[in-house]
């Protein structure tokens, strides 16, 4: 259940980035709920591979290589959707990046950590 709720959070936020992004497009809803859950496989999988195998140079970029891995693996995803088109690689930096923050903040908002 907990998983349903983060990939429809991840959705309604990557729905609402593509109205603040030009260059970032979804045909509908639909298309946003899919990318969420594909996303969600893509980084369960695919993340933790090129983390290992990109190791060396993320630690010589004290991490912010991960920042192009994030953006990497949403390219991933608009390739396995036809109903989704992102630009370019800085358009789909950006997006990684203000989906990962917006994500985050929301759902340390919907479920506070407990003591």
């Amino acid at each position: 259940m907990n998983l349903i709720l983060r990939t429809l959070v991840t959705a309604c936020v990557a729905f609402g980035l593509t109205e603040i992004l030009p260059s970032v497009h979804f045909n509908d809803f639909t298309t946003a709920i899919v990318f969420a859950f594909i996303l969600a496989v893509l980084n369960a999988i695919v993340k933790p591979l090129l983390i290992f195998f990109t190791l060396p140079i993320t630690v010589f970029t004290l991490g912010l290589f991960l920042f192009v891995i994030n953006a990497g693996i949403v390219l991933m995803a608009d390739s396995l959707l036809a109903s989704m088109y992102i630009d370019g690689f800085w358009w789909a930096m950006l997006f990684s990046i203000l989906l990962s923050f917006i994500t985050s903040v929301l759902t340390k908002m919907i479920w506070p950590e407990r003591k």
